[in-house]
């Protein structure tokens, strides 16, 4: 059976209003089936950089020992910012070593201490998960590259641009074949996948709370038939939802309708 772990961490956003991805975890968490759903105790606080590049390290570093310490086969992760799936990922049943990646966000997440112009582990993600960047969070061993599939990428600071170089690239456009990500991620040869979705990676007309949207997207409906043809060819490792800030609880109700389509296609 599925099993939902809801971590409202925000400390890895570089948003002004980033402590509003606490009220987006908890707007999804009413909607999940009690008996399968555990909402983690993280730290609120922001927690210091001890040193780094990183924002709030103390605090993230304390959030991966929550994780793992609660990560069980089977998971869908409720963020918070995208960067919990780097925890999520670091203590996956089994290891990573047959595991591909299908990274859904608006941005590359591809920056590291060194190329940041936030310091927000949120942005450097993705460059963790391959195994690069600061070294208390990044994966290790990392997943090969040619083990990422990215979906809906659009938004890359000019840093991050021959950083992408390597991974599978599926636009808005190509999700018009409902096959596209799972025809990638079978490429790959892995065995298992993990689905990584930001929610900024829908068009700004599906959804409205996130905290940096960016036009021209993917839909609801299209990103949602892509992962459960994945899923039909591919075991699922886990999957991650992360990145719903609304504003107000109006907005969370309005925006619940594509969260939970969203849900029903990885659980």
């Amino acid at each position: 059976m599925v099993r939902f772990l809801v971590v409202p961490q925000w400390q890895g956003s570089p948003a002004t209003r980033a402590m509003l991805l606490i009220d987006g975890a908890t707007a999804i968490a009413g909607d999940l089936p009690r008996a399968a759903t555990t909402v983690l105790e993280v730290p609120v606080e922001a927690g210091e950089s001890l040193g780094t590049g990183v924002r709030r390290l103390s605090s993230l570093l304390r959030t991966r020992e929550v994780v793992a310490e609660a990560m069980s086969a089977d998971t869908v992760v409720i963020g918070g910012d995208c960067s919990v799936t780097v925890a999520a990922l670091a203590a996956l049943p089994g290891g990573t070593d047959d595991l591909a990646i299908v990274w859904c966000d608006a941005h590359a997440d591809m920056n590291t201490p060194e190329t940041s112009p936030s310091g927000a582990f949120s942005g450097m993600a993705l460059r963790a998960v391959l195994g690069e960047g600061e070294p208390q969070l990044a994966l290790s061993p990392g997943i090969p590259r040619d083990r990422v599939v990215a979906v809906g990428m659009r938004n890359l600071d000019d840093d991050e641009v021959s950083q992408v170089e390597g991974l599978t690239s599926i636009s808005a456009s190509d999700l018009d074949s409902v096959d596209a990500v799972a025809d990638a991620v079978v490429a790959t040869g892995a065995g298992r996948v993990w689905v990584h979705i930001d929610v900024d990676v829908l068009d700004p007309s599906e959804l409205s709370g996130v905290s940096d949207a960016a036009p021209f997207g993917v839909t609801t409906a299209a990103l949602s038939a892509a992962i459960r043809r994945l899923r039909e060819r591919v075991p699922l490792a886990g999957a991650t939802i992360s990145g719903f800030a609304p504003r107000t609880p109006a907005d969370a109700v309005d925006d619940l309708g594509a969260l939970l389509r969203l849900v029903g296609a990885i659980a």
